[in-house]
């Protein structure tokens, strides 16, 4: 018999922040990151609920990434991570995305989560809502530090690719399969399965969603997972792949900076 799953993306879809920018103050306080770049980050994190990310966008923080995180120990990022994830996380996900992932599980179907940030951060969040895998961007390590090389950037057509790859591995028939996303750089991903859905979605991708006549949801409502939904599943099975997408300060930079232009040309 065929396998069906959920996908979800998950900054904006499951959660209401950004996940990478999330993390911005308790990387300064580890060291890992100065203060001007929390700053930035912070800033960056009203922008991105704003405006989102496009294309041209996901690409810079690819590049910001690789000149950030070049030396990081990657068991430091892991303990931050495991220290302050309840704390940041556990109170911005939305209500309306745990219901989802609660009623596809109890449907039968495998809870994936495919996001352009990294394993220390979106396995650490996979096993918060315990989901059955996660597809994330994956950095060189070597020696236990990050080398600042991207060996696999979890974004745009990649996304697909990959949803296309573990559907093969485990047998999903995607017709039968669920997607959900905020953001125009992840229509591949949405049309890879039989039923897609634009979760907050940004101009673009709102457009796109009525062109095609894809289901249009707004998810409003961030809770605590324990407060709410107090049996809500542990993970059943070890997430599947991901890496560091840990740009805090990478993808606060580029998005501040791009607002700064709009600012300046205003």
């Amino acid at each position: 018999m065929s396998r069906s799953a959920a996908f979800f993306d998950l900054d904006k879809t499951v959660i209401a922040k950004s996940s990478v920018l999330a993390f911005g103050r308790p990387f300064y306080q580890g060291g890992l990151i100065n203060r001007r770049s929390v700053l930035k980050s912070s800033y960056a994190q009203f922008v991105f609920l704003v405006s989102g990310a496009d294309e041209e966008q996901m690409d810079k923080m690819r590049t910001y990434l690789t000149q950030l995180c070049r030396g990081w120990e990657v068991e430091q990022v892991k303990q931050i991570v495991a220290e302050t994830l309840h704390e940041l996380i556990d109170p911005i996900i939305y209500a309306e995305a745990a219901a989802l992932i609660q009623e596809h599980r109890a449907a039968g179907l495998d809870i994936v989560i495919v996001s352009s940030s990294g394993e220390e951060v979106v396995e650490a969040i996979g096993e918060l809502l315990g989901v059955d895998d996660v597809i994330a961007t994956r950095m060189v390590v070597e020696d236990g530090r990050f080398t600042g090389e991207i060996a696999y950037y979890a974004a745009g057509p990649k996304k697909a690719t990959a949803i296309l790859e573990l559907a093969e591995e485990r047998g999903y028939d995607l017709s039968t399969c669920y997607a959900y996303s905020d953001s125009i750089t992840d229509v591949p991903m949405l049309e890879t399965v039989g039923h897609p859905t634009a979760v907050n979605p940004d101009r673009a991708l709102r457009r796109v969603a009525a062109e095609r006549g894809w289901p249009v949801q707004v998810f409003r409502r961030p809770v605590t997972l324990r407060s709410r939904f107090p049996q809500f599943p542990k993970p059943s099975a070890p997430v599947l792949a991901g890496a560091v997408g840990i740009g805090i300060a990478a993808a606060g930079v580029a998005l501040y900076g791009r607002h700064r232009r709009r600012m300046g040309s205003a």
